[in-house]
């Protein structure tokens, strides 16, 4: 317990705390129960969320007691943004969500044994509460001076949006819920991304009014790369821990993809690899960097924590057997579709030949180029090398009985689908 503070500085997961050295003797001498909020404003957690959930489970395996919130009351609301207004979802909707929440956040801690974590929803205490109760017993607290000097609050009341009365209150609902929780588990920190800071204030305001205790916050850094332009963001959008949303496939590659600049920084805050074992791959990184050991390291380990160690292997051997060392055959539908949703591709028809399925995806300019291809041994179908510039797409040779992939020597590829 006394080294946690010390590691999660080292791993970079440590941006602004209340009173470092109070937080550091509470550590020290703990257990202290702890907690972090999770709002289901999507249906799904983000690689943002996941930087929280790691830092949960770092707290609980130093032998402190977690408490993950699910926002079912605050995720009706959901906190300012930057500019303008949240879509309200409606109530059936933010239900679905927060079951869906809970059963991510709970992969990603111990629920039992000797100190299991506990997920609760903040709308069993706040559902019952009536608007006069809300402002005799909470609001009073709150000054508005100081409700008005937050940072996401000073700036949309200077946009041209203004910022309306349910999204201004959602500070004293997160206050509210770390007062619930210090009141029903003695919960005296609250940890959530430094964009939360002013929220997390709240909280230690209201208890420390109303209470008169002093309790904890703590903050993570918002997740930047080398360069300094925002991490997480692709093509598709977020990098959605719901593998409806975003294919283990696709997940995986993404971390695979990370720069030598980043890749160091970003095992320290989303693996549990040893000290020992991130500078043995810092190493690798300054002395190999061709080997790519370090990102390849961090994306089965990210993709095994979020997806599984199945989910990761299947990953694996689609990447390996588009570029011919493993078997196309044996890869399921959805894993062959997410491995190759990102490759051109060529709709044909039933039947089609070959050489028009290579020019129509792009792999060959012409039909000359592709008999050339053909000709030089350098065209493959499904990892089987094509010897007649006459052969089809016959419906055997297909995978799942419509995707064929295209290869042009070691690393070209397309696919084609039938339909």
């Amino acid at each position: 317990m006394t080294d946690v503070l010390d590691e999660l500085h080292w791993r970079g997961l440590v941006a602004q705390s209340t009173d470092e050295a109070a937080l550091r003797e509470a550590l020290s001498k703990g257990p202290v129960t702890y907690y972090c909020g999770f709002d289901p404003t999507a249906p799904s957690l983000h690689h943002g969320h996941l930087v929280q959930l790691i830092l949960l489970r770092h707290l609980q395996l130093a032998g402190h007691r977690a408490i993950a919130l699910v926002g079912g009351a605050t995720g009706m609301i959901g906190d300012p943004r930057e500019s303008g207004e949240r879509v309200l979802n409606t109530k059936e909707t933010v239900a679905e969500w927060t079951e869906k929440i809970r059963a991510q956040v709970s992969r990603f801690l111990d629920l039992t044994g000797d100190n299991p974590a506990r997920v609760v929803n903040n709308l069993d205490w706040t559902s019952g509460l009536s608007a006069i109760d809300f402002l005799r017993d909470v609001g009073k607290h709150y000054r508005l001076g100081t409700m008005l000097a937050k940072d996401t609050v000073a700036r949309r009341l200077r946009s041209d949006e203004g910022l309306s009365f349910t999204e201004f209150s959602y500070q004293i609902l997160q206050g509210i819920d770390f007062r619930e929780l210090y009141r029903r588990y003695d919960c005296t920190l609250q940890t959530g991304g430094n964009d939360q800071w002013g929220n997390l204030l709240s909280g230690v305001e209201l208890i420390r009014r109303t209470e008169g205790v002093a309790v904890h916050a703590m903050t993570t850094p918002l997740i930047t790369k080398a360069d300094g332009t925002k991490f997480g963001k692709t093509e598709g959008g977020a990098v959605w821990l719901d593998p409806e949303l975003m294919s283990p496939y696709a997940f995986y590659q993404f971390w695979l993809n990370q720069s030598d600049a980043d890749v160091v920084r970003f095992l320290k805050i989303f693996t549990f690899r040893s000290r020992a074992e991130i500078e043995e791959l810092e190493r690798e990184v300054a002395e190999r960097p061709f080997a790519r050991v370090a990102q390849r390291t961090l994306a089965n380990d990210v993709t095994t924590l979020v997806h599984g160690q199945e989910a990761t292997d299947a990953v694996i051997a689609a990447s390996q057997a588009l570029f011919g060392r493993g078997e196309l055959t044996e890869l399921d539908a959805g894993t062959l579709g997410a491995a190759t949703a990102e490759l051109p591709r060529a709709v044909v028809r039933p039947g089609a030949s070959v050489l028009d399925a290579f020019v129509d995806s792009g792999l060959v300019p012409s039909k000359a180029a592709g008999r050339r291809a053909i000709a030089d041994g350098g065209a493959y179908v499904n990892n089987v090398k094509v010897s007649d510039d006459e052969d089809v797409l016959a419906a055997e040779r297909l995978l799942h009985g419509r995707y064929a992939v295209l290869r042009r020597g070691k690393k070209t590829l397309a696919v084609a689908v039938v339909d």
